[in-house]
């Protein structure tokens, strides 16, 4: 490397970073220089639902910088097909193009949010971490699998390094499969509705509301919960014993599914991620999902050595954004 690149290589640089899900979206500022971890800086949240678009959400921030940086890197659910973003959860449609004009900046990355949580996985405190398989030593096991239920579902693969240190996926909207009578009941159930039944028509916190209302169906009782939040705060009260059998089969489900990814893959460590892996962790932590985790005939002694970790982190994403920044930077240097 000549000694002008090592030294573009080693500045600061400041850009806005963004994680956009379907249901909230974090921006912040971030400082990067290569060989450290990014700094964030004035994180703030918006609602998706309240914003007309993308571009109206990163040009409210900017809006409030008095010296705004020109580039940003959002990561974002779902996959992009030339301009043009394909997601099932969020409440406008996305231009690459369109949203760099609208917002006012002169640079803009889209990459998916999941990969950005790849990217954050080697910058994740141990503190944050709560174990759920394996053993108790933090240090990064490459491959690591990334996984995470929210208001859709993510996915992606971390690795060492390598000029690809990331694969990204959209293992969500894969088809789920069915590992019990159970699981085959609400299954059967689900295809009266949709042609295809993917991971996240069940896997993430709009896919509890679609089990939730066939486990009371096979119960025979009438749901009475309408939102994700009101059923989740139902289960952990534990008065009403389908809010918490939707629960235990999620959480199993969820397990038997990380399971088939970290098999398929060969990864060497998981990390559960996504908002609604928060909300569920007495759950998690029950056995269901590690067992499930674990149930693959010949591969059960394997995975038993896999360490399973929840990432209780709010910012990952964001983080992640900043992270892949500063890899496609020191790429092209």
């Amino acid at each position: 490397m000549s000694p002008i690149a090592a030294h573009r290589d080693t500045e600061k640089e400041t850009l806005i970073v963004a994680d956009v899900g379907g249901t909230f979206a974090r921006v912040a500022l971030a400082t990067v220089r290569t060989g450290t971890a990014p700094t964030l800086h004035g994180l703030r949240r918006y609602a998706c639902a309240d914003h007309v678009s993308l571009a109206a959400i990163l040009a409210d921030f900017v809006s409030t910088l008095p010296a705004p940086p020109t580039a940003a890197v959002v990561a974002i659910a779902g996959l992009l097909d030339g301009d043009h973003l394909v997601n099932t959860n969020l409440p406008w449609p996305v231009s690459v193009a369109q949203t760099r004009h609208d917002s006012g900046l002169a640079s803009l990355a889209l990459i998916n949010d999941f990969e950005a949580v790849a990217y954050a996985i080697p910058h994740v405190a141990p503190d944050t971490l709560v174990a759920l398989n394996g053993d108790a030593d933090a240090t990064p096991r490459w491959p690591a699998l990334v996984l995470g239920p929210g208001t859709g579902l993510g996915a992606a693969l971390r690795f060492e390094g390598g000029e690809r240190p990331v694969l990204a996926s959209e293992a969500g909207h894969a088809a789920l499969t069915a590992c019990n009578p159970l699981e085959l009941d609400v299954l059967s159930r689900l295809l009266q509705r949709w042609e295809h039944v993917d991971n996240e028509r069940v896997l993430s916190g709009g896919g509890l509301m679609n089990l939730y209302p066939c486990l009371c169906d096979i119960r025979g009782v009438t749901p009475r919960w309408t939102s994700t939040e009101a059923l989740i705060a139902a289960a952990h009260e534990g008065g009403d014993p389908v809010a918490v059998e939707t629960l235990d089969v999620f959480c199993a489900w969820l397990g038997s599914l990380a399971g088939d990814l970290a098999t398929t893959f060969g990864a060497r460590s998981v990390y559960l991620a996504g908002g609604i892996s928060t909300r569920v962790d007495r759950f998690l932590r029950d056995g269901r999902f590690r067992e499930r985790f674990l149930a693959k005939g010949v591969m059960r002694d394997v995975l038993r050595q896999v360490p399973i970790w929840r990432v209780d982190h709010g910012e990952l994403g964001v983080l992640g954004a900043a992270v892949w920044h500063v890899e496609q930077r020191r790429s092209a240097a």
